[in-house]
């Protein structure tokens, strides 16, 4: 669904970021990215997306050149590509349901965004959304109201309201404790299981990498060095993804935890805005 040739990308000052990367990612997987610092995974998911424009190379999304295609074209192929970011990216004076619904905007006109008005079924998608992940409670809530954990999933429900075909994901637990950071790890594998979404997950922590992924692609200094399963991450590939260190109680895969209102339009959309609760809000969406 996503193949990768020879990408490379070196910047102004010179340094090699990726060095001829080639990487097929099959429909409905999930995939980890691991590797030290400066080893390019956040580079190679922003190239997917041309957040980061890659020097050269090919990138194809269900069969579709994204290195060569217009701004036009390029902002209807995001549409097909959610991304999760490890420092949320929510509008922090806008509320939990404000937010979900900004992952539409590629889909709604300019004045309908900046007025607040969304398609009723937008709405009704955004609230399946909110319950989906645990914060159909909070849909008033501003952004800056809430936890690390909780402004995760809301990117997540975002990332999900765009119906994209692939997920990039960076960093998702690195600010949360180690309990979240499962709950989080296993709600976006359970939301790609359940929509055959493919995903690339950018993660540091080798050990939830082995207990959520089923594919392990290891980067160093912007080379794969290892594409397996995550069984067979022994304490030399480690050593060759990371340097030498003492792996042996890394690779234990330890046991999981459990883990505003609205105005209808004529034509059928609705505005939503501060002054009533989200259960109106769902009420006048026709949930």
């Amino acid at each position: 669904m996503l193949k990768l040739k020879q990408l490379y990308k070196r910047y102004a000052t010179g340094d090699e970021a990726l060095k001829k990367v080639d990487l097929d990612v099959p429909n409905g997987q999930v995939l980890a990215l691991i590797g030290p610092s400066g080893a390019g995974k956040s580079t190679l998911i922003r190239c997917i997306n041309r957040l980061v424009e890659p020097t050269s190379g090919s990138i194809t999304l269900d069969g579709k050149e994204l290195t060569t295609l217009s701004p036009g074209g390029l902002r209807r192929a995001r549409r097909h590509m959610g991304m999760i970011f490890q420092e949320y990216a929510l509008v922090e004076r806008l509320t939990v349901m404000e937010n979900v619904l900004s992952g539409r905007l590629g889909y709604v006109g300019f004045w309908s965004s900046w007025f607040r008005r969304f398609p009723r079924d937008d709405v009704r998608e955004a609230f399946r959304l909110l319950d989906r992940v645990g914060l159909m409670h909070m849909a008033d809530k501003r952004a800056d109201e809430l936890s690390g954990g909780q402004r995760q999933r809301v990117g997540i429900a975002r990332a999900l309201i765009q119906n994209p075909d692939l997920l990039l994901v960076d960093e998702p637990t690195a600010s949360l404790d180690p309990k979240t950071s499962r709950q989080i790890m296993r709600l976006i594998c359970e939301l790609c299981e359940e929509r055959g979404l493919a995903a690339i997950i950018n993660i540091h922590d080798v050990m939830l990498a082995q207990m959520f992924a089923k594919r392990i692609v290891g980067l160093r200094l912007g080379e794969i060095v290892y594409d397996g399963p995550p069984n067979n991450l022994t304490p030399d590939v480690l050593t060759e993804i990371y340097g030498e260190e003492d792996w042996e109680a890394t690779i234990e895969v330890a046991e999981d935890d459990e883990a505003p209102g609205s105005d209808e339009s004529e034509d059928g959309e609705i505005h939503i805005h501060k002054g009533e609760s989200f259960e109106e809000t769902a009420a006048r969406a026709g949930d």
